[in-house]
C-alpha cells in the first residue's frame, strides 16, 4: 500500500503537490469553521476575502509536511514536483494578498 508513495517521479510530485493543499484546506475548514456547513463556509469566504489567504497559507503546511517526508527519504524527483507546486501556491497567496 505505501509502496505507491515511494515513487520517485516528477509528475507524481506535481500531482501530489497540487492535491495535498486541498486536504489542508479541508483541515482548515474542520479546525476553524466546522460549525458552518460547507455552503455557509464558502459564503463566508466570499465576504471575508482576507481569510482566503490565511486558508491557502495554512494548506501549504500540508505540502511542507509531505515535502519534508520525501526529502528525508531521498525521493528527490517527487520532492521537486512538490516544491514546484508549493512555489506556485505561494505565488497565488502573494497575489491574493496584494490584490485583496
Amino acid at each position: 500500500m505505501f509502496k505507491f508513495f515511494k515513487k520517485d517521479n516528477l509528475v507524481f510530485g506535481l500531482i501530489l503537490g497540487l492535491f495535498t493543499p486541498l486536504l489542508g484546506m479541508v483541515g482548515f475548514y474542520f479546525y476553524r469553521f466546522s460549525i458552518l456547513n460547507p455552503f455557509q463556509f464558502i459564503q463566508y469566504l466570499g465576504m471575508e476575502k482576507r481569510l482566503i489567504t490565511s486558508m491557502v497559507s495554512f494548506s501549504l503546511l500540508a505540502n511542507a509536511i509531505i515535502f519534508t517526508i520525501y526529502i528525508n527519504n531521498h525521493i528527490d524527483k517527487t520532492a521537486k514536483g512538490i516544491f514546484f507546486t508549493t512555489i506556485l501556491y505561494a505565488l497565488l497567496v502573494f497575489a491574493l494578498k496584494v490584490w485583496y
